[in-house]
């Protein structure tokens, strides 16, 4: 198969030569600004706090809203993938839906803390959302295009990390410079402008930091194939591979390991700082810092392991992570010293980013370029298809037993069917081996 590539390798930019590949890798630095201030920590808790009536009734609001988001996101990927297969260029559509996020996100300026705006604050953080969505899955599938084989692990890890490490000092100016009493640029709070500027920052942030990407990184060749025809011939790709789902037996068997450990990680984040609340008593401004650190950590783990994604492959990589996922987590869930917890969870962090990048890179060594993009929105599909399900399983654990403990059990059990999934899927690493 290895004479497959010659034909893309004509396109591709010298792999010596590095500049477009950290213009690639820098959006990802660009982008998760919005995972970090939008979705998690800055605009999700205002609006939970400041805008819906109450913070049970904005949590439930939120949580819908995002639910819904994440099946536009599932539903549509596979399709527009197909389309963009048809069609050949990928930047197009990843200029797309950036701009959308980025109008969106800084649309949420105009979201005052009254329940009034609770309609436009979803509507604008769902679209957002879908947008940020969108934009990786075209994102992702540009990186086969870039780089070598050889050398696609390690671009995947380091892309990874800069995303870690991006979201971390974005978060750190917002809430440092806007939203700390003391903050350094001292905007008014009457309608909590201090909050609401953290939303056009975040937009450009994206903005400045995506634009290398379009300035230097070259596109696919376009097929000269319009619209319509790209989305008739784009529902006819997707039939066809659904019919023919075990040619690609590998690639299914590893997008539903990858819902099992996915989930797994999707409910850690979302009850992480809950479950130290809870159970180990630390304040906020204690469970901020954790999460300073696990993001670090998480960071130096995706750009430390992208070399051994490259050396032993994508799918050793990811196995190595998950069982450094599940024995420090066991440990976790057994510890009754806050200090210990620490140790514990921080070393769960080094290994949450390689199993995402080398996911990411797994898939692209792995998927045929003729449905490369089908093939990442079947991947951003298997992110987004079932990740309630982990969520409601802590839940219902958790009520049921009396314990938190017993109810993030879930989440190592989520990682340990992945791994086993793993063990299931061929292991894919230079051209050689395809």
């Amino acid at each position: 198969m290895q004479s497959a590539h010659h034909p893309r390798d004509a396109a591709r930019p010298d792999p010596a030569s590095s500049r477009s590949l950290w213009a690639w890798a820098f959006y990802d630095w660009a982008n998760s600004g919005f995972a970090a201030l939008v979705q998690t920590f800055v605009f999700a808790a205002f609006f939970a706090r400041a805008v819906a009536e109450n913070e049970t009734v904005g949590t439930a609001l939120w949580g819908n809203m995002m639910g819904a988001a994440g099946l536009i996101i599932g539903l549509g990927g596979p399709l527009l993938g197909a389309v963009a297969d048809r069609s050949g260029r990928r930047k197009p559509w990843l200029a797309v839906f950036t701009a959308l996020c980025i109008a969106a996100t800084a649309c949420l300026w105009f979201v005052r803390p009254d329940p009034s705006y609770i309609w436009l604050a979803l509507l604008l953080a769902g679209l957002g959302t879908i947008g940020s969505e969108y934009a990786m899955l075209f994102y992702n599938a540009m990186l086969p295009g870039l780089a070598s084989q050889e050398a696609m692990g390690r671009w995947s890890g380091w892309g990874w990390g800069l995303g870690y490490g991006g979201g971390l000092v974005l978060l750190i100016i917002a809430l440092y410079g806007f939203v700390e009493p003391d903050a350094w640029f001292g905007l008014p709070r009457g309608e909590a402008e201090h909050v609401r500027a953290v939303m056009p920052l975040t937009a450009l942030w994206y903005l400045v930091f995506c634009l290398p990407l379009f300035l230097l990184c070259p596109d696919a060749p376009s097929k000269g194939v319009s619209l319509g025809r790209a989305v008739s011939e784009g529902l006819a790709q997707l039939r066809d591979s659904l019919r023919r789902v075990r040619e690609y037996r590998d690639i299914a068997v590893f997008l539903l390991a990858r819902m099992l450990y996915n989930d797994g990680l999707t409910t850690m984040f979302a009850f992480g700082g809950i479950y130290a609340a809870g159970t180990f008593g630390m304040t906020p401004s204690q469970v901020i810092i954790f999460g300073i650190g696990l993001n670090i950590t998480a960071g130096l783990g995706a750009a430390a392991f992208a070399w051994l994604d490259d050396r032993a492959g994508s799918r050793a990589t990811i196995i190595v992570s998950l069982i450094g996922l599940i024995v420090p987590g066991t440990c976790m869930l057994l510890v009754e010293s806050q200090t210990w917890f620490w140790v514990f969870g921080l070393s769960v962090g080094i290994f949450v980013g390689p199993v995402q990048a080398s996911s990411r890179t797994y898939l692209a060594r792995l998927a045929p370029e003729a449905v490369r993009g089908e093939m990442f929105g079947l991947f951003a599909l298997s992110g987004k298809l079932t990740s309630f399900a982990g969520p409601l399983l802590v839940g219902w654990l958790t009520l049921a037993s009396g314990s938190q403990r017993v109810g993030m059990a879930s989440v190592i059990v989520l990682f340990v069917l992945g791994l086993v999934g793993m063990m299931f899927v061929a292991p894919v690493h230079s051209p050689k081996e395809e």
